[in-house]
C-alpha cells in the first residue's frame, strides 16, 4: 500500500519542477503558505481550501481574499499653535494614505484649508466649535473637485453642525492637544476602514 505524504515530509516527498525547485519553493516564492494558503506579511499563513484535500474535491482557481493592510501607530504632534494643528492633521492624512497634502488653493471662509488627490479638508484651530455654514462650504467646495471631504476641528462642532455633516457624509475629526484626532461621525469611521 503506497505511503501517504505528510504536510510536515521531506522535501522529496514533495516534487521538484523542471526547474529544479521544489513545490514548497516555488509556493514560497508566489505567495502562497506551504499548506496552500496565502501568506501574509507577518508571515504567518491563513488557511485556505486548496491543500491536496480539497483539490479532488473541488476544481478551478479560488477567489482571491484581499488582506486589509495594517497601519504603523500614528505619531501625532502636540498641538500648541494653529500650524501645530494644521500640522497635525496634515501628519493624519498621509497616516490615512493621502500621501501629496498640500495647502488647499481655494481658503475656506475659516480656518486653513488642506488637499491632497480626491480629498479636500478644512483645519479649524479656533476655540469656537464649527457652525452647519462652515460644514456646508467645506462640502461645497468637496463638490466642485469630486473630492471627498475631512474636517478637523480644536473645539468640536455645533449640534446642528453634526447633523448637517451626517447628511452631507463630511468627515468630522476634533483635534485633541496631543495631535491626535478623533472621529466624530459615522464617515470618520469610514474614513479610517482599511481600503477607504
Amino acid at each position: 500500500m503506497p505511503r501517504a505524504a505528510s504536510r510536515g515530509g521531506p522535501a522529496a516527498e514533495r516534487g521538484t519542477g523542471a526547474d529544479g525547485r521544489s513545490e514548497a519553493g516555488r509556493g514560497a516564492a508566489s505567495g502562497a503558505g506551504p499548506s496552500g494558503g496565502t501568506r501574509t506579511g507577518t508571515g504567518r499563513s491563513w488557511p485556505s481550501a486548496s491543500g491536496p484535500a480539497a483539490g479532488r474535491a473541488r476544481r478551478g482557481p479560488l477567489p482571491r481574499v484581499a488582506v486589509p493592510a495594517r497601519r504603523a501607530a500614528f505619531r501625532p504632534v502636540a498641538i500648541r499653535t494653529a500650524r501645530d494643528a494644521v500640522t497635525a492633521a496634515a501628519l493624519y492624512l498621509r497616516w490615512l494614505g493621502y500621501r501629496d497634502v498640500r495647502r488647499a488653493d481655494q481658503r475656506p471662509p475659516s480656518g486653513i484649508g488642506l488637499a491632497a488627490r480626491g480629498l479636500v479638508a478644512q483645519v479649524d484651530p479656533t476655540v469656537h466649535p464649527a457652525t452647519p455654514r462652515d460644514v456646508e462650504c467645506l462640502w461645497l467646495t468637496a463638490m466642485t473637485e469630486s473630492a471627498r471631504c475631512v474636517y478637523f476641528s480644536l473645539a468640536g462642532y455645533e449640534d446642528e453642525a453634526r447633523s448637517r455633516a451626517d447628511a452631507l457624509r463630511v468627515a468630522l475629526f476634533v483635534l485633541d492637544l496631543t495631535g491626535t484626532p478623533q472621529p466624530v461621525n459615522g464617515s470618520a469611521g469610514e474614513l479610517l476602514a482599511p481600503g477607504a
